[in-house]
């Protein structure tokens, strides 16, 4: 008996030490889940810093009043700072060198070397620009970063602009806009029949088609539009760069949230041949420049954002729009979005490449959800996710 025991007691002992030595088999086959595909070539550079010196021009479609601007300038004084002035990029704000929508053309006819844009106001020339700057109910600042620089979309976004003789990057990520200023309390779908809407892009035709009245009035028209009557709500970027636009002293509500822009995408882009001349070394310190730029812009604006709502709100009431309004919303969007990629292949392949990224990470966005940053007693209340 004892000797069968002795037995038993060695054959359980074996099998776990070969179920534990499986088993640590395994983990060492799994190894490191990912490598930074950029660290071979750090360790290979196979070129020399260039003495030379190159002095280019910067159009945009920005004033000097709007923060974009100012997005645009920090750019250009982030190669300039870590280039030490071999490269120097001059800034020029809308109509002072090009008028501001001729800013494309006038980068890929070698009037100036580079341009800043919000890739949107493109979309006469490809429709497909449009789901690089901003997409309703798409990817908002998180989903735009880790979809260009991680799931193709800078491939996507170069090709695009590279048909035109441009060479693109990211550089301006500033997070959702603000919804509708408007003198109208809308918070239920059959609110926004009728609704006098001043939008452009995407969002104006999914407003049209849920019986909105909408037209795309340039940014300086709208304050007039709004204090005259001649339209009943409009919206334009977020809260930092609609404070100064003043559209509170003459509407009486914010309607919330920003469906059409949960992430505004801005792209700095270059005429192809100025880029191809441009050194390694510094091609380097300008594509780390714009990808610093995308970085902080999100940081500041969203900084900014804070204030303004504060400010906003000693004048205005904020009010969301119902669930069922929401849903409805992104119905539409759908079905609007779906017919125009029936439409364009070139829609179709960036938001296919979109929508999967979407559909992958909406495992992570659940399994993380119910720590929102609240402050504790709005935590506590029950308000667990925004």
């Amino acid at each position: 008996m004892m000797k069968r025991c002795a037995t038993v007691t060695m054959v359980c002992v074996l099998a776990i030490f070969l179920a534990l030595g499986t088993a640590l088999a395994a983990k060492e086959q799994r190894g490191k889940f990912a490598e930074d595909s950029r660290h071979d070539m750090a360790k290979k550079i196979v070129f020399k810093p260039s003495d030379k010196t190159f002095r280019w021009k910067m159009v945009m479609p920005w004033t000097k009043g709007l923060l974009f601007y100012d997005i645009a300038q920090h750019f250009a004084d982030s190669v300039r700072l870590a280039s030490a002035g071999r490269l120097d990029i001059k800034v020029f704000s809308a109509d002072e060198l090009v008028p501001a929508m001729q800013t494309f053309d006038a980068v890929a006819q070698g009037t100036a070397e580079v341009g800043h844009d919000w890739p949107g106001y493109w979309k006469g020339k490809n429709e497909a620009f449009v789901a690089f700057a901003s997409v309703p109910f798409g990817l908002d600042a998180e989903g735009y970063n880790i979809w260009l620089y991680e799931k193709g979309g800078l491939e996507m976004m170069q090709e695009l602009y590279g048909r035109f003789g441009l060479h693109a990057l990211p550089c301006g990520q500033v997070g959702q806009e603000m919804g509708l200023f408007s003198n109208k309390r809308a918070t239920k779908m059959e609110d926004f029949k009728g609704l006098r809407v001043r939008t452009p892009g995407w969002y104006m035709d999914i407003m049209n088609m849920l019986g909105a009245s909408v037209s795309p009035l340039p940014g300086g028209e709208v304050y007039l539009a709004l204090e005259r009557g001649v339209i009943d709500a409009a919206e334009f970027s977020s809260p930092a760069i609609n404070y100064p636009m003043g559209f509170d002293e003459v509407t009486k509500y914010s309607i919330q949230p920003g469906v059409h822009q949960p992430g505004c995408q801005c792209a700095v882009f270059f005429n192809k041949k100025a880029w191809d001349q441009l050194p390694e070394d510094l091609k380097w310190i300008v594509q780390i420049a714009a990808m610093e730029t995308q970085l902080w812009s999100y940081n500041w604006v969203n900084a900014l954002n804070a204030k303004a709502i504060q400010e906003f709100k000693k004048r205005i009431e904020f009010v969301r729009m119902d669930t069922d309004a929401l849903i409805q919303f992104r119905k539409t969007t759908k079905q609007y979005l779906d017919s125009l990629k029936e439409k364009y292949p070139d829609v179709k392949k960036v938001l296919d490449s979109q929508e999967a990224f979407l559909e992958e990470y909406a495992v992570w966005r659940d399994a993380r959800s119910g720590v929102a940053p609240w402050p504790y007693d709005i935590y506590i209340s029950g308000r667990v996710t925004e």
